[in-house]
This record gives C-alpha cells, sequence and structure tokens, in this order.
C-alpha cells in the first residue's frame, strides 16, 4: 500500500472513531429522513417547490405523531422496570406469578369512554415525560444527541441524494455493492420500525385490551411486553400471557386463567399470521425471525439499549456483504 493508501485508512477510521458515539441518533436519523421523504414530496408539490419548507412540514408532522409513541414507550420501559424489582423481591416462583396478577395498587381498570382512554395514555405518556426530563437533565450527552438527531434528519432529508451521490464518487465499493448495502441498510429501519414494530405494536395493543378487560394489573406494561415477546421464537407472545394465565390458577381464578388461555392462544397468538404479510408491504426485513430474536438481545448485551437497534442492522448488512463477496468470487 502507499502512503497516501495508509493515511487515507487511518484517517477514515480516526473519522468514524470520532462519529462512533454519535451512531445512534445518526442511524434514527437516516431512517426517520428514509420513512419521512415520501411526506416530503407531496408537501413539495403543495408548496410548489419550496423544498426547505416542505421538509420542515414534514419532520414536524413525523415528530408529532412520533412523541406520543416515544413518551409512551419510555414510560412503558420505567414500568416494566419496576416491575421487574418487583417480581424479583417474591420470595419463590409461586409468589412472582402470584405478584403479576395481585394489584399492588396498579390496578388496571378497562377504560370505559373515550376520556378515560385519552387518560390512561396521558398518565403513561407524562411517566415517559419525567423519565426523559431526568435523563436529559442528568446528562448532557442525551440533549446532543437529540440536537443530531433533529438536525440530521432534517439535513438528510434534504440533502440526501447529494450525499449519496458524493459517497458513491468516493467510496472504495463498487456503485452497485454500495447501493446495495444503502438498501440493506434501509430497509432494517423500515422493517424495524415499520414492519417489526407495528405488527409487535398490534400484538402489544390487543394483548393489553384482553388484559384490561381480566383485570390484570400493570396491562399497560404487560401489553408491550407482550407484543415485543412476539419476536421470540417458539414461545412468542406466551412468554407473558402464559405466566399470567398460570397466575390466576394460582389465585383461585380458573374462569379468568381459561379465558386467558383461550384468547392468547386464539387471539393473540394468531394475530401474527394475519397482520405481518400486510404490514411486510410497507417495511419487510429480510431476517429470520432466529436471527432477528439472537440480533436483538446479543445487540443488548453488547451495546446497551440502543443494541435492539444495531444488532439487527450489523447482522442484516453482514448477510448483504456475504452475500455480494459470493457473486463476486463465483467464476463468470
Amino acid at each position: 500500500m502507499t502512503p497516501l493508501r495508509w493515511i487515507t485508512l487511518f484517517l477514515c477510521a480516526a473519522a468514524l472513531l470520532v462519529f462512533w458515539p454519535l451512531w445512534p441518533p445518526l442511524v434514527l436519523a437516516a431512517w426517520t429522513a428514509a420513512l419521512t421523504r415520501p411526506l416530503l414530496k407531496k408537501f413539495d408539490r403543495l408548496l410548489k417547490g419550496r423544498q426547505r419548507a416542505a421538509a420542515f412540514l414534514s419532520m414536524l408532522l413525523f415528530l408529532l405523531l412520533a412523541l406520543p409513541v416515544t413518551l409512551i414507550t419510555i414510560g412503558v420501559i420505567a414500568g416494566a422496570q419496576e416491575l421487574v424489582t418487583t417480581v424479583q423481591s417474591s420470595p419463590d416462583a409461586v409468589g412472582a406469578l402470584q405478584t403479576l396478577i395481585k394489584s399492588d395498587g396498579a390496578t388496571s381498570v378497562m377504560p370505559t369512554s373515550l376520556t378515560d382512554a385519552v387518560a390512561i395514555l396521558q398518565r403513561t405518556g407524562m411517566q415517559g415525560l419525567g423519565l426523559l426530563t431526568n435523563v436529559a437533565g442528568a446528562a448532557a450527552k442525551g440533549l446532543v444527541g437529540l440536537f443530531i438527531y433533529f438536525v440530521g434528519a432534517y439535513t438528510l432529508l434534504l440533502d440526501a441524494p447529494v450525499l449519496w451521490l458524493w459517497l458513491k464518487q468516493h467510496s472504495p465499493l463498487k456503485p452497485e455493492h454500495l447501493q446495495r448495502l444503502g438498501d440493506a441498510f434501509q430497509e432494517t429501519g423500515r422493517g424495524l420500525l415499520v414492519g417489526v414494530g407495528l405488527t409487535g405494536a398490534a400484538q402489544g395493543l390487543t394483548a393489553m385490551i384482553i388484559y384490561l378487560a381480566l383485570g390484570v394489573p400493570r396491562a399497560l406494561v404487560l401489553g408491550p411486553l407482550t407484543g415485543l415477546a412476539s419476536i421470540i421464537p417458539m414461545v412468542g407472545t406466551a412468554l407473558v400471557w402464559a405466566p399470567l394465565a398460570l397466575g390466576f390458577f394460582l389465585t383461585d381464578h380458573p374462569v379468568k386463567a381459561l379465558v386467558l388461555v383461550a384468547l392468547g392462544v386464539g387471539v393473540i397468538g394468531v394475530i401474527d399470521n394475519f397482520l405481518r404479510p400486510v404490514f411486510a408491504r410497507l417495511g419487510a426485513l429480510k431476517l429470520p425471525l432466529f436471527l432477528l430474536f439472537i440480533s436483538v438481545f446479543g445487540g443488548l448485551a453488547v451495546f446497551g439499549t440502543w443494541g435492539a437497534l444495531i444488532g439487527p442492522l450489523i447482522v442484516r448488512l453482514a448477510m448483504e456483504s456475504l452475500a455480494i463477496m459470493r457473486e463476486e468470487e463465483r467464476p463468470s
């Protein structure tokens, strides 16, 4: 290698090292820009080519839709941490199962009106906002990440074609190979946030309604956790609703237990078969369910919370790179 190549390699590695602490907001910004681009095109036509105004309105609309979901998600995470602590304090396995369906002041009531439903969502969202505020106030890094995310998403929404053209011209990879990796990058974001995300959300919402109807405490936490469990091979959503049903049996509520088993098997467990093909049209992730499960939880173990995103991304890009390399080495 020539000295120039060594210097270039060193500087590129140093640049990656500089960007590494900010990879979560940058990756989310890139995926947000990709998901928001259809809105940009519509607003661009309405505003007669005023792209900056169209990009601002597109980002604003996207964030207005995403912010409540984000706050509720953070609130659910906080509730899940509290639930884990409560279950761990139980003396044995039977006590842990009984804890799941005992209120301890955390009763869940099925909303009987739109006002009740809005109040529940507001309460969960405010818990998430409080946690988010505490995190942001305790660490300037959180504020920097939010700033990088907003600016990055807006910039990529406007200038992604130009930046992509520059990358194609200067990348050591062939343009067609870079295009395939770029497509895999966008596919992973769309598949995780839309395909897998919407399917899990639908199962979680269905489970939450069933739990509320049966009077399961912490249904607002256990419902989303049921949706998350849908990516686990073999057991899936039963990882959550089956222990709840067993808890009902142990606390002398056999009717509720049987109803939950019936709805768990016949509704929560099969809704995935109907909805996944529909949502796959909006965003399909070309990862087998087992690999998705391993990459999510492996990413969590290695990278922390953000590993749930970077784990599947790394595995998906690795699969695409191996496919490209195999095609290149195949004799023509």
